[in-house]
């Protein structure tokens, strides 16, 4: 038998399943982490042991010598469909062996084979209406047990989504499955044990089915329905294996009945309505009366489209109470849930039969009613007909609504606190990283960005949970997947998405703007199409899998040659339509895409990016000959791009704080003085711009990072840290608890931007967290994996402290930074059988292995006593607008030789002025003072 002493080594996966029930895949690679106190602690040696169902030792690969500890190639016989078995892991360390093997792993795998199925697809054999939602299809069958079950297993799916019960009970809580794929070519099952879910004698199974994605209205301006289909349709197939050893299955097939029940219409942008009384009670249990139901057809599907799921399910991951309930100026109820969430409402009621209770979703309200016109063509609204049988408590199945606010008509009686809850729904990704600091609202700031993450990761990454959207946008998230890989474990969830891209990419290597594509045109652009080379290389890059750059290469390259087909020789993406960059500041709400940075310069650096990523990935999976293509590709690009764009003095046409950041990011420029000159430009810029935000989708990824890379730390920060609009910050001041899409979704004045486009839940400019964690915290990967970690805080902000954690795939390691009284103090957490160099604030490094460290360094609060300069003492003052009007005023009104009276003028400045914003560098109000003086007499004089 398997032996399960306690044990040091956890954390056991097969391919990043902690839980690899129904997988498809038949040699599952495994990982594992080893906790220890030990330090400087490293792998020295590793042994497997299976063991197949009945508890038998069927594989054993001895002691390995190796360090490695991720995804190791399995070491046994391919698995079979149906495959049941255990696996547990011993390891050796440097310190010599541990206590013993770790707690077995379940693998089971799913049906790997077409041929596996002898169910069918079936729909009800009724004519529907396909221009409108129809009423959700019950499905059902009853069977005999023959005996009794020792396992019975449950495959699954449907063209559409499903909530299946057996007998009665439901038999999962996954919510939309089988989720959102590209349909034709990709259509997700699941494996559900249901074992303690049969009873002896007869037994009955039922499937409520709904529209979702498959024929569901999807896209702008109204939409179109039925993009994948026509008929919704169920696949089932329940396994039995008998204590004897007999085994037995029942299928989807045409001995199934077909109903319609309480579900009148179903749809992700519109809601749901729930007739209660249509309900047909005991439909999912044995000896139902269906005798008036219909029958089912069956479909011609191709069943080696089918696939086990290699994310996690969407899941209800939390309930929120409300926060209030209360009049709007009109008279309407209205419910506010204090955060602005993905999910729908719970509700507890009581009333007459046929009474109606409509609720109504948005993210905001704007003048005190509720905002729904950002929803377009969305209505976001429930309807729930009663029944009339005392307390009834219901809530949606096959609908979801973006919402923080609540429009509740037609309540019957009193609403009260209690009558209601949020229900949180998401992918069920587990929860990776943390961070915090001294600052509330930068900590408001990350909360915001995890909540917009967790939105809209949502079977798919959207860009948006609320309105006639909701669409795999790949502009969003190839500039948020590092964000979404550190707070996150979306390693399976992306892998899948990128399948679905190069499912979709066109036949001459054009990517869809999204994913699944559901558009009419295309939209093939720059900064878009390049996730299909950015997302798998951040995913290399911090899960250190390079399997995912195996499945992607051929996407990969097909993107850089379909961009190379376009530009020709001359290698400048200058024509074709493009977004450029993507709701800069600058551009008026009617044309998100007139930026200040020309497209041409935004798309040819994203050729030359993409390139370098496909030299790259070559690189690692050891293709040389491509390897060497494309780094000269990516050579001969920059130099058109330095040609074409670039000055001899290092400016870059657009001027602009996105071209700089671009070219800086991307190493676009020839010279290191160019380098520098356009490291001083883009610093002039964001001063010039007062510390505001004036880039959009393609800059803001890159901004901080490249002030950082010239050595302008203050100026990122003081970007950071800039409260008025445009800023990251601003939308923390207004209330907002998610990211916004625009910097001003919403107005000072509190009214909704007029813009068409105005989502309060968009995680895309929510990116800088990626800033946050290995800047801000000073903690990143080294190498692919975190199998070496960078520990490099930058302080900065006025902040006094900053902590990031992660769950790396070798064990959780930490970052924490404080400052008081000139000390910096850095205690840094190396996972075992990693290691680690670290980069203190005085330009100290220490390479250092597992353990806990930590150091303490004087530390000068950045301005005090620093040689005084124009630029860095306005920098001071521009960081807060008011107090730079009041000095300018003070300044104007008193010559450098009546320094007296300029001191009490500004001394009261001061006074009234929010110092924790004002002089974040120079906390003591005299140092600025005797700066301001030397200043205005040395320069103004």
């Amino acid at each position: 038998m398997f032996r399960t002493p306690p044990s040091d080594v956890t954390g056991l996966q097969a391919e990043h399943h902690p839980h690899p029930f129904g997988i498809t895949t038949p040699c599952p690679r495994l990982s594992w982490r080893t906790e220890t106190g030990l330090p400087a602690w490293q792998q020295r040696a590793y042994q497997i042991q299976q063991f197949n169902a009945a508890g038998e030792l069927v594989g054993d690969t001895g002691r390995i010598e190796s360090s490695e500890s991720v995804v190791r190639p399995w070491p046994f016989e391919p698995l079979q469909s149906r495959e049941h078995c255990r696996v547990q892991v011993q390891v050796w360390g440097n310190a010599g062996p541990l206590s013993g093997f770790s707690e077995p792993l379940v693998i089971e795998t799913g049906l790997l084979q077409a041929q596996d199925w002898s169910a069918r697809f079936i729909t009800p054999a009724w004519e529907e209406d396909l221009t409108k939602p129809q009423p959700g299809p019950l499905l059902r069958r009853e069977f005999t047990l023959q005996g009794a079950v020792r396992r019975a297993r449950l495959y699954i799916t449907a063209l559409g989504v499903y909530d299946v019960h057996l007998n009665g009970q439901a038999v999962t809580t996954d919510v939309l499955t089988p989720g959102w794929t590209s349909y034709r070519t990709r259509l997700r099952y699941q494996t559900y044990d249901v074992t303690a879910l049969l009873h002896d004698g007869p037994n009955a199974i039922g499937a409520l089915l709904g529209d979702g994605w498959y024929r569901g209205r999807l896209g702008f301006g109204g939409g179109k329905r039925n993009l994948y289909g026509q008929r919704l349709a169920l696949l089932a197939q329940l396994e039995l294996e008998y204590e004897d050893g007999r085994t037995e299955r029942v299928v989807s097939d045409e001995q199934w009945r077909a109903s319609t029940g309480p579900v009148l219409a179903a749809d992700l942008y519109d809601g749901e309505t729930y007739d209660a009384r249509l309900e047909q009670p005991g439909w999912t249990e044995p000896n139902f009366d269906d005798r008036s139901w219909r029958p089912v057809c069956i479909l011609s599907e191709d069943f080696a489209r089918l696939t086990g799921p290699e994310g996690p399910p969407v899941r209800r991951t939390e309930r929120l109470e409300p926060k209030a309930i209360f009049a709007s100026p009109s008279g309407r109820t209205l419910v506010d849930f204090g955060q602005n969430v993905v999910g729908w409402l719970r509700i507890t009621v009581q009333g007459e039969a046929g009474h109606t209770v409509t609720l109504r979703h948005a993210e905001v309200l704007e003048h005190g009613e509720l905002g729904t016109r950002p929803l377009r063509f969305a209505a976001a609204t429930d309807h729930y007909t009663l029944k009339g049988e005392g307390v009834e408590t219901w809530e949606p199945r096959f609908t979801f609504h973006g919402f923080r606010y609540v429009q509740v008509d037609g309540w019957p009686g009193e609403l009260r606190l209690e009558d209601l809850q949020a229900v949180v729904v998401h992918s069920d990704l587990q929860r990776t990283g943390w961070f915090e600091c001294s600052d509330p609202l930068i900590n408001q700031l990350h909360q915001n960005v995890v909540w917009g993450m967790r939105g809209n990761f949502l079977d798919v990454p959207t860009d948006c949970p609320q309105r006639d959207e909701r669409l795999g946008w790949t502009g969003d998230i190839q500039v948020f997947a590092p964000t979404a890989s550190f707070l996150y474990d979306v390693s399976g969830f992306l892998s899948s998405w990128l399948k679905d891209l190069a499912a979709d990419q066109l036949d001459d290597g054009a990517v869809p703007a999204v994913i699944p594509n559901v558009l009419d045109a295309p939209l093939p652009a720059a900064a878009w199409g390049d996730a299909a080379t950015v997302v798998p290389w951040a995913l290399y890059q911090r899960y250190g899998d390079a399997t995912v750059l195996e499945q992607q290469f051929t996407s990969m390259k097909a993107w850089v040659e379909y961009i190379h087909r376009r530009t020709g020789p001359s290698l400048l993406w200058t024509q074709d339509f493009q977004f450029g960059d993507w709701l800069d500041p600058a551009a008026p709400p009617t044309n998100p895409a007139g930026g200040r940075t020309q497209p041409g310069v935004v798309a040819t650096a994203y050729f030359a990016r993409s390139a370098e990523l496909v030299a790259h990935a070559a690189a690692v999976l050891g293709r040389t000959d491509d390897a060497t293509q494309y780094r000269q590709l990516a050579q001969d690009i920059r130099a058109a791009f330095a040609a074409e764009y670039v000055t001899a003095n290092g400016r870059i046409i657009s001027d602009s704080s996105t071209a700089y950041a671009l070219a800086l990011q991307f190493a676009l420029l020839e010279s290191e003085d160019q380098r520098a000159s356009a490291g001083q430009r883009l610093r002039a810029l964001v001063r010039e711009g007062g510390y505001h935000i004036s880039t959009g989708f393609v800059g803001t990824p890159l901004i901080c990072d490249a002030l950082c890379s010239v050595g302008e730390h203050d100026a990122a920060y003081r970007l950071l840290t800039q409260t008025e609009c445009p800023s990251w910050l601003y939308p923390v001041t207004m209330g907002a608890t998610t990211i916004w899409e625009r910097w001003d979704s919403m107005l000072p004045d509190g009214r909704i931007n007029p813009g068409e486009m105005t989502s309060f839940n968009h995680y895309a400019l929510g990116a800088v967290a990626d800033w946050l964690h290995r800047t801000v915290a000073g903690l990143a990967p080294a190498e692919p994996g975190y199998r070496q970690l960078e520990f490099h805080p930058v302080p900065g902000g006025g902040l006094t402290s900053a902590c990031a954690r992660h769950l790396t795939p070798y064990g959780l390691t930490e970052s924490a930074w404080d400052l008081q009284d000139g000390t910096f103090t850095l205690r840094a957490v190396v996972p075992p059988n990693t290691t680690a160099r670290v980069t203190l604030p005085n330009g100290d490094v220490h390479q250092v292995a597992s353990g806990t460290h930590a150091w303490t360094v004087p530390h000068r609060t950045a301005g005090v006593g620093e040689p005084v300069t124009l630029d860095s003492d306005f920098d001071t003052l521009t960081r807060h607008p008011e107090l730079y009007r009041q000095v300018l005023e003070t300044v104007q009104a008193h010559s450098a030789d009546h320094l007296d009276s300029f001191r009490a003028s500004l001394q009261s400045s001061l006074a009234g002025a929010s110092l924790q914003r004002a002089v974040w560098g120079i906390p003591h109000r005299e140092a600025l003072l005797q700066k301001l003086e030397r200043l205005i007499t040395g320069q103004l004089a």
